[in-house]
């Protein structure tokens, strides 16, 4: 349940009748799970770790939406959110604010300037979300490893929306960064009467001027408590990346929670597919279950780089109320190929099979 403070001012001391409405919300998560993982050592035999994690299902966060009336069906457009790690109080990434744009919205459509979501995270969170109620489970997303780390600094975002029909264009800016960082990319989907379809395309640019394009196709259907979703993503680099480039590439591909794993074929593959097929079903208006199967592959110049991933994942959520749930998780990863799992340190450990399960709470405010 968001907070929302509504701030109205006059300004007849300067002759002026007032100012248009403006609104400013206050919103969060706060997220905290316990999770057990196996063959999380860093070298030989299948000890396991648990771990209290700052968000099971969700990233917890703190964010701030500022909304202001410019009248003709004209509105300026804030978002700052501040992603946080509640089990030890500190924040995930070097970035205090992961997302800090504003924009203006007209009938023409909105425009938005700033660091914030790419194309290829919109259309699938939007479109075909492995979860309806949670675009995905935070601590075991394999398919946010495909999305060009989800967000672009220095971007410049148009969308635009007719009945069922929204279109986005993004472009970002380089500015000499020693990893990159310049972006291009678009994405169209369809929603309504229960039925979601969506493509979206991302180019982007390393510092030596190689490429890296992404893209994804994907729909969903609800009907009743039932919501189905399918999916498919690929990312592909250009051959003859640096050193640098190749480690802006394993920012984008690693991560234990999105099924990132090392070893030789890791660093030598230059191309990436996913597929995904889940379901979930409404049991009870407090109680939704759901399953996802996802199937990874990747191929490089040379046949040590090919390798496949399998991950399965279920979990139940519990609505205590309009703004707590609770749930339950269990996943399992099967890789095949010369790669392993990383271990608790980040180095591929040489185990090439992990379970997982994730008990937690999260409030919303």
């Amino acid at each position: 349940m968001k907070k929302t403070i509504l701030v109205t001012a006059a300004l007849a001391a300067m002759g002026s009748s007032a100012f248009a409405q403006s609104s400013v919300t206050i919103y969060g998560i706060v997220d905290v799970a316990v999770r057990h993982t196996s063959n999380e050592q860093n070298s030989g035999g299948d000890e396991g770790m648990w771990r209290v994690i700052g968000g099971g299902m969700s990233q917890s966060r703190l964010g701030i939406n500022t909304v202001e009336d410019l009248g003709g069906g004209m509105k300026a457009l804030v978002n700052l959110e501040h992603r946080l790690l509640p089990d030890n109080g500190t924040q995930p990434a070097t970035q205090f604010w992961q997302q800090s744009w504003v924009g203006l919205q007209t009938g023409f459509g909105r425009v938005s300037l700033g660091r914030q979501y790419n194309v290829l995270f919109d259309v699938v969170t939007s479109t075909y979300a492995s979860y309806p109620y949670s675009p995905y489970f935070e601590a075991y997303k394999p398919e946010i490893g495909f999305a060009v780390g989800a967000r672009s600094d220095n971007m410049v975002k148009y969308l635009i929306e007719a009945g069922p029909v929204r279109a986005a264009l993004q472009v970002s800016a380089g500015e000499a960064s020693p990893t990159g960082g310049k972006t291009v990319g678009g994405y169209l989907r369809y929603s309504a009467d229960g039925i979601g379809a969506g493509v979206g395309y991302e180019e982007y640019e390393f510092a030596s001027e190689k490429k890296l394009k992404a893209s994804t196709i994907g729909a969903s259907y609800k009907t009743g408590p039932w919501y189905f979703n399918v999916a498919w993503g690929e990312n592909e680099v250009d051959s003859g990346l640096t050193a640098t480039d190749r480690a802006t590439l394993g920012a984008f591909w690693t991560g234990s929670a999105n099924g990132g794993f090392g070893g030789p074929a890791f660093t030598a593959a230059d191309k990436r597919q996913i597929w995904t097929v889940g379901t979930n079903f409404q049991a009870t208006t407090e109680l939704n279950l759901g399953v996802h199967y996802f199937h990874a592959k990747q191929s490089g110049p040379l046949a040590s780089a090919d390798a496949t991933a399998k991950f399965l994942t279920a979990a139940a959520d519990y609505a205590l109320s309009k703004r707590t749930d609770a749930y339950l998780e269990a996943d399992t990863t099967k890789l095949s190929g010369n790669v392993s799992l990383n271990g608790a340190g980040g180095a591929a450990n040489g185990a090439q099979k992990r379970n997982g399960f994730t008990i937690g709470l999260r409030h919303r405010f």
